[in-house]
């Protein structure tokens, strides 16, 4: 092990928690468990919102996580740079909690989507991204029935101009704007992305092998380097 802490939280009806602890652990960090009715992230040096489908998705996808007592001590952390990433549900929690801008709503044909997805890196400038090149497809599976995401036209052009977007979808499966993926904060220490990186971390699961493994790697880097 790095000395590397990253938390993985766990919401009721989270599923990928495990599959992100042992991302994490691959990657040479420690997977340090957050439980999501506790007021205490442990002093990790980053933390994972992995996906599934907390709280059964009421209401709206994350919108009752973003109320979880954790929330409370993880949202002024990031606001003060703490390293975020966010997938799947993760995503929506974070997009629920204003950390990113937008929102995830039905995918267009309103149809599940569950199948591995080519995508392409459009700025990897991020504690979360810094081992892929600007440019760079991987293919990364995505599996969720709520992932296309909006926003207004002006939260959009910010994106875009910013920098903001990190991947955009080759061959868009949700209906998403600008065939956003992902996206960060303007500091770049929160990430939200649709796909799942952690279901592609190891050959043995076979296609798409190992190219959602850089996401653990580089925080990994940038946690030992900091």
């Amino acid at each position: 092990m790095s000395g590397a802490r990253v938390g993985v939280v766990t919401f009721p009806g989270t599923l990928d928690d495990q599959d992100a602890a042992r991302a994490v652990r691959l990657a040479g960090a420690e997977a340090v468990p957050l439980w999501h009715a506790d007021h205490d992230l442990k002093g990790v040096d980053a933390v994972f919102l992995p996906g599934g489908f907390s709280y059964g998705d009421y209401l709206r996808c994350g919108a009752i996580s973003r109320f979880a007592p954790l929330m409370e001590e993880l949202i002024p952390a990031a606001r003060a740079g703490l390293p975020v990433l966010g997938t799947c549900n993760g995503f929506q929690i974070l997009c629920e909690a204003h950390l990113l801008p937008g929102a995830l709503t039905r995918n267009a044909g309103l149809h599940y989507v569950c199948r591995d997805q080519k995508l392409r890196f459009e700025n990897v400038d991020t504690p979360w991204t810094s081992d892929y090149a600007p440019g760079q497809e991987v293919v990364i599976p995505v599996k969720h029935g709520e992932g296309r995401f909006v926003a207004n036209e002006t939260t959009i052009t910010g994106l875009e101009a910013n920098g903001q977007v990190v991947l955009r979808y080759v061959g868009n499966p949700n209906g998403s704007l600008n065939d956003i993926a992902g996206i960060r904060n303007e500091a770049g220490n929160v990430i939200g992305l649709m796909p799942h990186p952690e279901h592609a971390v190891e050959e043995l699961t076979g296609a798409p092998g190992t190219d959602g493994l850089g996401f653990f790697t580089s925080i990994m880097k940038a946690l030992v380097n900091a």
